[in-house]
Formats: C-alpha cells, sequence, structure tokens
C-alpha cells in the first residue's frame, strides 16, 4: 500500500476543502439551520411531540443525515468529475498509484468533509433544542458508515457523468426527494398503512432510523436491518468501482 499517494490525495482534497470553507462547510450548516428554524417552528407549533419526544428534538438526526448525504456525494462527485474535466485524470492513472489508493484518497477525503459537516451541524442543532445521544458510538459507526457509503456513490456519479448537469442530476432528483420522503421530518408511523409499506422500498428510512435510533432508542425500522442495508448498499458500491476499473469505464477513453 503506497500510503503516502494516498496521503497525497486526501491532503490535495481537503485543502481545496479548506480554501472554500464558505461552499463546503458555512453554506450547509446554514441551510440546515434554516431547515431546522422553519420546520421547527412551523410543524413544531402543531406536533409537540412525536413518540414521546419534541418535534424540534426529533428531527435533528434526519436534518444531519440530509446534509450529510448530500455533502458525500457532491464532495465525491466533484472530487473525481473535476480531474476527468481538465484532463489531470490521465497523470493519476498513470502514476504508480493503485486504484484502492486513488479511491481511498478520494472517498477518504470526501468522507472527512461530510463527517465534519455533520458534526457542526449536530453542534449547532444543540443551541436551539437540548440533545440527548443515548448510544454515542453507535451514532458515530451510522455516521462513519453512511459517510463512507454515499461518498462512494458520489465517487461513480463522478466517473459516470460527462457533464455538471449529470453531475447534479441524480443528487437533486432522486437523493434530496428521497431525504424528504424517508422520515428525515416525520415517523414512518404516522402514514396511512398502504404509504408505509410503499416507504419501505426506500434505502434512506433506513439509514435515518437507525440515525435516530441511537439518539433516542426509537426506530421505524429494526437496527439490525438498517446496518444490514448500509452495509449492503456499501458492497454494492464497491462491487460497482472495482468494475469501473477494471474494464476502465469512462476512464481511458
Amino acid at each position: 500500500m503506497n500510503f503516502r499517494a494516498v496521503r497525497a490525495i486526501y491532503k490535495f482534497e481537503m485543502s481545496r476543502t479548506f480554501r472554500t470553507l464558505l461552499q463546503s462547510v458555512v453554506s450547509p450548516v446554514v441551510s440546515t439551520s434554516l431547515y431546522f428554524v422553519v420546520f421547527g417552528s412551523a410543524i413544531g407549533s402543531r406536533i409537540t411531540q412525536v413518540e414521546g419526544v419534541s418535534y424540534g428534538t426529533f428531527i435533528v438526526p434526519g436534518l444531519v443525515m440530509l446534509s450529510v448525504l448530500t455533502q458525500s456525494i457532491t464532495n465525491a462527485s466533484f472530487g473525481i468529475y473535476f480531474p476527468k474535466f481538465v484532463g489531470t485524470i490521465y497523470e493519476i492513472l498513470s502514476a504508480p498509484v493503485s486504484y484502492v489508493e486513488i479511491v481511498l484518497g478520494y472517498v477518504g477525503a470526501a468522507a472527512t468533509k461530510s463527517i465534519i459537516v455533520g458534526l457542526i451541524i449536530l453542534a449547532t442543532a444543540g443551541l436551539f433544542v437540548p440533545l440527548h445521544i443515548h448510544h454515542p458510538i453507535w451514532m458515530l459507526i451510522f455516521l462513519i458508515l453512511t459517510s463512507v457509503t454515499f461518498s462512494l456513490f458520489g465517487f461513480i456519479i463522478g466517473i459516470w457523468a460527462d457533464g455538471f448537469e449529470k453531475l447534479q442530476m441524480i443528487p437533486l432528483l432522486i437523493i434530496t426527494p428521497l431525504t424528504f420522503l424517508g422520515g428525515s421530518f416525520y415517523s414512518i408511523s404516522m402514514l396511512p398503512s398502504g404509504w408505509q409499506t410503499v416507504a419501505l422500498f426506500n434505502p434512506v428510512v433506513y439509514l435515518i432510523s437507525g440515525f435516530r435510533w441511537s439518539f433516542y432508542e426509537i426506530a421505524d425500522v429494526s437496527v439490525a436491518v438498517s446496518i444490514g442495508m448500509t452495509l449492503g448498499f456499501l458492497a454494492i458500491c464497491m462491487g460497482i468501482v472495482w468494475w469501473i476499473f477494471k474494464t476502465g469505464y469512462r476512464l481511458k477513453n
């Protein structure tokens, strides 16, 4: 393992974050704070509690997950797409660096940025409502697993995209709606029985449910199922990345 190469890619991607601190960190934190204020005030005045937890407190894990999912995909997709766009990807591919080391560098940096943003948002939410994390270790496990999984997914999108429009298409048209419909601002048990069944086909439900359980010990689905679904999606993304580098899909032409 060439750790020097991994560290070089990782440090380059992280330095880009610090150069664009306003866009990379401040913007998602402010946006999520506005979500929290608007939804917490507007809906919280009508729904005081959800499963014994005040509504403002209940939506915190969903808001954190909303930002982590979005930031993971955006950071990883842009991180690998930009070298393709300017042509520097060929220098990386011709260097004595394995595909595993390339993925570790880019995905590791994207996941790190997402985790930092998620923790900052969590700390910001603590200024609005009292937070009680019953299982902090499991909270970190879900946060890291989600960040790594969706950074891999973003890496795949960045390789697949051949324009900035495609780079934004999947996050805007698929991931964001799935997150809003995945129980970020409500419990699945509040839906009619038919829609509860439909909601279970949304993979984001399992991520938010497991993450919320680590806070309040309440979940829409089993914690074991949440972990299993996350690990399953992680395995699928790893398989697709392996296939991309094995075939050179949109990398060698």
